[in-house]
């Protein structure tokens, strides 16, 4: 891995020029989730690997690069999507994969420090105790090269149709495994067994890849707490659950927390304390959104798009949604959310952690974000998912409306699918246009990267939304520029 960048670790929005991420490719144990364990392994449903592959995730690779490692692409999709290639470009135990230090691959990394014994003896046993493997199965993987070792860990596969362990079909949400705030790692602690194999490998991928030894001081973990093994299994809120949707980090002052389906009253609590402790932050907000799988994170909710900009849920709106064909009594009896499901929003502030803010909408919150910690002087604009219709709303928001990755301020990934939200963000004034056709432009010279302002990229999404997350969740930026410096 290349050290070329002095920075590696810096995260101080969601909106400043991505210059390098986390990422994982759909592998081999997706193709492996059963119907009658979809659930459990928190699929929505089973989905066509070949299909996932090539007609959708393939495209977000190639859409990353051009954006943050042009050299590696350009002037060479011809030859990577040849149909004698067989996608080597895209599997890291290739020579001809791309191997780029700016969109990083995961698998690549494991690969990487698994070339060291006595960190191959550890994760084998690790992961060999974590999914209870016989003592012959753990002796058998050590006699794997580390890029073929890396591809088993991951996907649970060792050859051809022989499972070893189950997969981790969800490893392809990079932001779930950890999130950088300012020049921090902070590693998560998932709420689903599910979820169990991706945490360990990402405290190895952090704690040991060169990439990050400068940083090996900042990596932070969330301590469980006292006696947490007599605590119940599922419902009690001192059981401390993390995950990276649920963590935004808006300025280099201000960081948001999610408490949902999948993070803790607990976990926000212990978060609050240590990153005020450290002076890592001044200001957080905690976001507490229904328990519901609906919702899980609060980046299926709202996500940013510019400084002055964000798409949300009209559900959590401040208004009074509205229902096609209702009259206005029918609204007010039927629309809005129950007492159990609103929102609640408090703000801590580290000098004054006794006196806590409190904000009555989400649309509250992020206008006061807009307005003062950016310094937005113009009018804040909403976007709602399915424009704010019913029952477009909701269907949209369950296929990630709102899940929306920013490449730099207001140039933003969303899939296709939800064709309400691409009306309301081109009556916002965006403009749209679809990957395929982008990569095209930018392959024959007719448009660059830098020449995209306020503009939704659609990207294909029949069976990446199945697995119910976008591209706001399959991506654990690294490196942002600040946005201080962006005109």
């Amino acid at each position: 891995m290349t050290k070329k960048e002095k920075t590696i670790l810096q995260v101080t929005s969601e909106v400043g020029t991505l210059k390098r991420l986390l990422v994982h490719s759909p592998d081999s144990g997706l193709g492996r989730v059963v119907p009658s364990k979809a659930q459990d392994w928190l699929f929505e449903d089973i989905v066509h690997l070949d299909t996932i592959r090539r007609k959708e995730y393939d495209y977000y690779t190639k859409i990353l690069l051009y954006f943050l490692d042009p050299e590696k692409i350009q002037g060479r999709l011809h030859e990577i999507d040849a149909p004698d290639s067989k996608r080597d470009f895209y599997k890291p135990e290739k020579a001809a994969f791309f191997k780029s230090d700016k969109v990083v691959e995961l698998e690549w990394l494991l690969a990487e420090i698994l070339e060291d014994h006595e960190i191959r003896l550890k994760l084998i046993a690790s992961v060999c105790a974590v999914e209870g493997c016989s003592y012959t199965r753990q002796s058998q993987l050590l006699e794997l090269p580390p890029a073929q070792l890396s591809k088993v860990i991951i996907s649970g596969t060792l050859a051809g149709d022989d499972l070893l362990f189950p997969p981790i079909p969800n490893f392809i949400f990079t932001r779930d495994i950890g999130i950088v705030i300012n020049d921090y790692v902070l590693l998560n602690k998932p709420a689903k067994k599910a979820r169990t194999r991706e945490a360990l490998l990402a405290k190895y991928i952090f704690f040991n890849h060169p990439l990050f030894e400068r940083y090996r001081d900042h990596i932070l973990e969330i301590p469980d707490t006292i006696h947490h093994f007599l605590l119940p299994r599922d419902g009690d809120e001192k059981k401390v659950t993390l995950e990276g949707g649920d963590v935004m980090v808006v300025t280099k002052d201000h960081l948001l927390i999610g408490v949902s389906e999948r993070t803790s009253m607990e976990a926000a609590h212990q978060v609050i304390n240590m990153l005020f402790e450290k002076s890592i932050v001044k200001k957080i907000t905690v976001v507490k959104i229904p328990k519901k799988r609906d919702y899980m994170h609060i980046d299926t909710i709202f996500t940013q798009v510019r400084r002055d900009v964000w798409v949300m849920l009209g559900a959590f709106s401040r208004k009074v949604m509205k229902h096609e064909d209702d009259d206005a009594v029918e609204r007010i009896l039927e629309g809005g959310l129950k007492k159990d499901e609103k929102i609640k929003i408090i703000q801590f502030r580290k000098k004054s952690i006794e006196e806590p803010k409190y904000f009555d909408s989400l649309e509250d919150l992020l206008f006061d974000i807009s307005r003062n910690d950016l310094g937005s002087e113009g009018k804040i604009k909403f976007i709602y998912s399915g424009n704010n219709q019913f029952p477009y709303d909701t269907r949209e928001q369950w296929t990630d409306s709102c899940n929306l990755l920013a490449l730099r301020e207001g140039v933003v990934l969303g899939y296709d699918r939800n064709d309400k939200t691409v009306d309301a963000f081109r009556q916002a004034g965006f403009n749209i246009v679809n990957v395929k056709e982008l990569l095209e432009q930018f392959e024959s010279g007719k448009s660059t990267p830098a020449d995209l302002t306020n503009t939704l990229i659609l990207m294909p999404s029949a069976e990446l939304s199945r697995a119910r997350g976008g591209f706001h969740c399959m991506s654990m930026p690294l490196l942002r520029e600040p946005i201080d410096t962006e005109a």
